[in-house]
């Protein structure tokens, strides 16, 4: 019998994405699975947002070690999480078909952001979210959440916020979509490249797991990873800068819309392409050259000299 060992994160909606993979291996190879958790330094430091600490890279560092050290065989990530440097040694191999994308308002009181009273708080630690939502309500005060799913809306129904903004495809996930009031259009919200994608990540040479991870691998999802990452790289992008990004495959043609915004929310540069499904990962490239050329390099290279 084939064995494989998972490494994740210790959060619910981790587990949650570990255990599916789990449960798909076990079903199309009667494999023997187990899990490797493993407490990142993201875990760690929950007072802090995450553009002053790192970025998102903090939550997969310690698990990228353990396939280097082979104390795990694949490490499934929320693909918006992974870093586009990784060591030379490892690989994004597969995503399986991808969950909503959206950004969700959830709250006790109200049904939308549109309620929401002047001077309400909203929480979240995303750059990203935060500009957005400044734009479409500048009245509103806009505090730091970090933590889990569960921690988030705990938070939340203690009162500590009017509303928070969360992935749609984490509450879908662990079946707490009953909480979203609202999901934003992508005119509202432009979500944050490849969410609510899985990446597995596995060693370079590890041609066993590659076989055993082929009936995963989603075309159009992976279209979109290859598209939306490059857009991201090209731009250099992590956690420090306001990036949104998302691609929409129609037939054989491919749609993505991009910003990139400055830190006081004044700014956004917006642009959009379109082309043939088969050059997705150019055109992704070709959109953030679009951005950078309308302004877009100014406003990073003074985020990325100021983050140093």
């Amino acid at each position: 019998m084939e064995k494989v060992i998972i490494a994740t994160r210790g959060s619910n909606l981790a587990l949650w994405q570990a255990y599916h993979i789990k449960a798909l291996l076990e079903k199309e190879h009667g494999a023997e699975v187990e899990l490797n958790i493993i407490k990142t330094k993201g875990d760690k430091i929950l007072d802090v947002p995450l553009a002053k600490i790192g970025g998102k890279g903090l939550f997969v560092k310690e698990i990228e070690q353990a396939l280097i050290d082979d104390k795990a065989d694949i490490a499934v990530h929320s693909m918006k999480d992974v870093p586009m440097e990784m060591p030379e040694v490892l690989k994004l191999y597969a995503s399986p078909k991808g969950e909503t994308p959206y950004d969700c308002f959830v709250s006790v009181k109200y049904n939308n952001v549109e309620e929401l009273p002047k001077n309400a708080v909203v929480g979240t630690s995303s750059l990203r979210r935060k500009l957005q939502l400044k734009k479409l309500r500048p009245d509103l005060v806009i505090n730091d959440l970090r933590g889990n799913v569960n921690t988030r809306l705990a938070k939340l129904e203690a009162g500590d916020y009017d509303g928070i903004i969360l992935a749609k495809a984490g509450l879908v996930r662990l079946e707490l979509d009953h909480h979203v009031k609202e999901t934003f259009t992508t005119e509202q919200m432009l979500p944050s490249c490849c969410q609510g994608i899985l990446g597995i990540q596995i060693r370079q040479d590890d041609n066993r797991v590659m076989k055993m991870l082929n009936f995963l691998r989603h075309d159009e999802t992976e279209t979109r990873v290859n598209m939306e990452r490059a857009f991201l790289r090209k731009l250099e992008g992590g956690c420090k800068a306001p990036i949104a990004g998302h691609s929409v495959l129609e037939g054989d043609k491919i749609f993505m819309r991009g910003i990139v915004a400055d830190l006081d929310g004044k700014t956004f540069i917006e642009r959009s392409i379109e082309g043939p499904r088969t050059y997705a990962e150019r055109l992704g490239i070709e959109l953030a050259d679009n951005i950078l050329d309308a302004g877009a390099k100014e406003i990073l290279d003074e985020i990325y000299k100021n983050a140093d």
